[in-house]
């Protein structure tokens, strides 16, 4: 049999019809919906338990947190308002009005954040802990983010850290001289990173918390004022000390200066004896900040006290002696010398030899 007739017998060869995209009917649809609808029947009441359990964490964290920055902030008013009384002048002094306010801001901004950082941190814990998240790599992801960013930040965390413990120990405030050891001078900002002095040129010093090794507050308590009080080693030591007093007593009595003293000025005594000269030491409390003012008034009286009783003070000009009329007008003066006259023997004798050679 020919190739010819076999493919008349097998019939026409099929044509490739193109695939219709396949529609799906009305029951399929339907069975979708009924499915949906099964699983929304089946899971509403977890996931309106979840959503009431989100809404009521939410709910709680708002109210705790306005609560408790009500009552810091209810609390640093009162502590803002509340005046330390104990009957001392340094009583009086402590009552600062920009620097309790200062003061006042930086503790309560510092207790809020945390306090808010807490809560609101704790409830974003429990939220995701309602969707039944694993919060253990969250927990670990977020231990490493916190090492890395303190290990880059380390000298931002140490100013904040030690800015807040300055203030909380009130170490100084507005209106204090300290000595920081970077600078020192009068402060007239505190904030937990960086610390503004000015000092006694005008000029305003940005010293940052963490670099504050030690810090000398002058402004605390009381001052010392000292003044030391150089005389001749054959001075009447009874006299000098009775003109000390009546200096110091005289001083202690008259405005403004009773006031800035917090303790009569005395005598100390000798401080040191040397061969031609002695020194008294004279001192004195005062309000802090008003040593120095203290100490010039001091000098001054001192040196006008010691010109009226005619007591010298070593490195001052000194007192003229008085003029003997029988005596020798020149017994203090040389004898004079052969060589001034060229004529004498000895300077003819100490005359240079004509070299040879030379005519006279």
């Amino acid at each position: 049999m020919s190739l010819s007739a076999v493919l008349l017998a097998a019939g026409p060869s099929p044509s490739p019809s193109p695939t219709a995209p396949a529609v799906p009917s009305l029951e399929d649809a339907q069975e979708s919906a009924t499915n949906a609808a099964s699983w929304i029947e089946q899971n509403w009441s977890t996931w309106l338990a979840i959503g009431l359990r989100v809404l009521l964490i939410l709910v709680i964290a708002a109210v705790l947190r306005f609560v408790v920055r009500r009552a810091i902030t209810k609390l640093i008013d009162r502590m803002n308002r509340s005046v330390p009384v104990d009957g001392s002048p340094l009583g009086g002094l402590l009552v600062n009005v920009e620097r309790r306010r200062q003061r006042s801001q930086a503790i309560g901004s510092v207790l809020r954040s945390v306090a808010s950082f807490l809560i609101l941190g704790t409830a974003a814990l429990m939220i995701l802990g309602t969707f039944q998240i694993n919060l253990a790599p969250l927990l670990a992801s977020a231990g490493v983010a916190g090492v890395a960013i303190g290990f880059g930040a380390r000298n931002l965390v140490t100013d904040f850290l030690s800015g807040v413990f300055m203030i909380l120990e009130d170490q100084y405030g507005v209106g204090d001289s300290i000595d920081a050891g970077v600078a020192a001078g009068e402060v007239i900002e505190v904030g937990l990173r960086v610390t503004k002095l000015r000092g006694d040129n005008g000029e305003i010093w940005y010293v940052r918390n963490g670099e504050v090794k030690r810090i000398g507050n002058l402004s605390q308590g009381w001052a010392t004022a000292g003044v030391d009080v150089t005389v001749r080693s054959d001075e009447d030591l009874d006299k000098v000390k009775r003109t000390l007093n009546e200096v110091a007593e005289k001083m202690s009595k008259e405005e403004p200066w009773n006031e800035l003293l917090w303790g009569p000025i005395e005598v100390l005594g000798l401080d040191s004896v040397l061969l031609d000269s002695m020194v008294v030491r004279v001192s004195a409390k005062t309000m802090p900040g008003k040593a120095l003012t203290v100490e010039r008034e001091l000098r001054w009286r001192i040196k006008h006290a010691f010109d009226a009783a005619s007591i010298p003070i070593v490195g001052g000009p000194a007192l003229p002696a008085e003029a003997d009329p029988d005596a020798d007008p020149t017994a203090g003066m040389a004898a004079p010398s052969a060589y001034s006259n060229t004529a004498s023997p000895q300077a003819q004798a100490a005359t240079p030899l004509t070299p040879p050679g030379v005519a006279k």
